[in-house]
């Protein structure tokens, strides 16, 4: 249904003619977003590039009824940029500047489209860094890091987005501006900033974000641990863990992963090794030296075969090089590959690891791993043809089952690439109907009339019951809040 007349004249009268995207070919490009699996032409794309043009898109829109997809650089991987072919897409792109950096008090004020990495090339002057670093950070932007709550290589020991977040700007379903969070160590009132990271656009869209800036390290290392098994490696980082040793990043890749990246970009990962784990540690100097020799007395004791150790920066960075380009490399293994994200306890990567491999067995489909080992959030890349009929469908049951089974070890079904669209369903399983009724509610205190990225994120108790198998009971669905939401 195209949108309406009145509704389209109202966006053109508050923003410039450039800001507005109505051209099929051009609308084409924000079909999707990471997963591109799922596709869905939006009927409008804005671009705005001030706060009071996007309060302006949000009360038009909300006085429409008409749904808004917010979108940063489309770097996503669950689907949560996916447009509604009945809404439009608000982009934030255009929002891209440092508004200020203050190296004394050691905080940025960024709009929601400046980069992620652009961050810290703005701060390596003053001696400061902004710590997540998602694989994307090259492209990846603020807005839907906060989006998302992106966590990166070194969130193990700095924490995720939320943790890196001092005060957000915020407009809500009705075009208006929502200061939450500031500049002291904690704020009165319900934790309405913590909320905001991870809602996957649902309770409002950022427009401004302070960050916080850390120092950069004294002295880094990396150790490179070679591993005959993956139940080797995986219960080594729990034993480096558990030795009280809090590492930078702790990160993994299985066989087929060093295969494919050693392929695209020489990183100096050993061929036959079925698993690398790469394990940096920072500080002072003195301290740094310590820990890259406790690290090398573990990983020996966990079975290493082979120790490399990098603390020159050039060897470094070669080092995580292969890690950052794990996943374009795996498009060299198949013609499309599905990412999973689930996060697990430490003490199970092991055994959590051998049975992905079974379960791709069963299904036909190899399966290349590389994650965040140091807080368990891992990253199964099935690789699958597209074109060969039913084989995504097949994928995706194979997606489904790694994260059940990340739920039935105690995890969850997603450590930092959101919901989405993609795990709607597993979502039914994660919780129960009192918690995602709960969700629902919340959602409408913030959007009333539920017209921010609608689909995505909570699933419908309704979507829940149908998917749970669930039947009705002498015509009564068997909790009352089913039909309300």
């Amino acid at each position: 249904m195209p949108l309406a007349p009145r509704y389209l004249a109202s966006l053109r009268a508050c923003l410039p003619p450039a800001a507005i995207i109505d051209q099929t070919e051009a609308l084409a490009a924000y079909e999707c977003d990471g997963l591109s699996a799922y596709r869905q032409r939006p009927a409008l794309v804005v671009l705005p590039e001030t706060v009071e043009q996007v309060q302006a898109v949000m009360r038009h829109s909300a006085a429409a009824g008409v749904p808004i997809v917010g979108r940063g650089a489309g770097t996503g991987l669950s689907g949560g940029a996916l447009p509604i072919e009945t809404g439009i897409v608000l982009g934030l792109s255009r929002m891209d500047r440092i508004l200020k950096l203050d190296p004394v008090a050691r905080r940025a004020v960024v709009q929601p489209g400046v980069r992620n990495l652009a961050v810290s090339e703005a701060a390596r002057s003053h001696g400061l860094y902004y710590a997540p670093d998602p694989s994307s950070q090259i492209a990846c932007s603020i807005g839907g890091n906060v989006a998302e709550n992106s966590g990166g290589v070194h969130c193990l020991k700095y924490g995720l987005t939320v943790h890196n977040t001092c005060q957000l700007k915020v407009v809500a379903s009705d075009g208006s501006l929502l200061t939450i969070g500031g500049a002291g160590l904690d704020m009165p009132g319900f934790d309405l900033l913590a909320l905001m990271h991870g809602s996957e656009g649902l309770l409002g869209i950022v427009v401004e974000a302070t960050l916080k800036l850390l120092p950069l390290p004294a002295a880094c290392g990396v150790v490179m641990g070679v591993f005959p098994s993956v139940e080797q490696a995986g219960d080594s980082v729990a034993r480096v863990i558990g030795a009280g040793l809090v590492p930078a990043a702790i990160e993994m890749l299985d066989n087929p992963a060093v295969r494919a990246v050693e392929a695209f970009i020489s990183s100096g990962y050993p061929l036959d090794a079925a698993a690398v784990l790469l394990c940096e540690v920072d500080g002072g100097a003195e301290e740094v030296a310590a820990q890259t020799a406790q690290v090398e007395a573990l990983f020996r004791e966990g079975g290493a075969q082979d120790i490399r150790i990098a603390t020159d920066p050039d060897e470094r960075a070669r080092f995580w090089a292969g890690r950052k380009a794990a996943f374009p490399a795996a498009g060299r293994l198949a013609p499309d590959y599905y990412c999973i994200d689930g996060t697990i306890p430490r003490r199970h990567i092991g055994k959590v690891l051998e049975s992905i491999n079974r379960l791709g067995e069963k299904a036909g489909l190899a399966v290349a791993n590389v994650f965040h080992a140091g807080d368990g959030n891992l990253h199964p890349l099935i690789l699958y043809d597209a074109s060969r009929p039913g084989e995504l469908e097949k994928t995706e049951a194979l997606g489904r089952e790694i994260l059940e089974l990340c739920v039935a070890v105690g995890g969850t079904i997603t450590g930092e690439h959101g919901v989405g669209v993609e795990k709607l369903d597993a979502m039914c399983g994660q919780f129960a109907a009192p918690e995602l009724a709960q969700f629902q509610r919340l959602r409408r205190a913030f959007d009333p009339d539920r017209l921010l990225n609608p689909g995505k994120a909570i699933p419908t108790l309704a979507r829940c019951a149908e998917h749970n198998a669930m039947h009705v009971h002498a015509g009564q669905l068997p909790f009352p809040e089913l039909e309300r939401f």
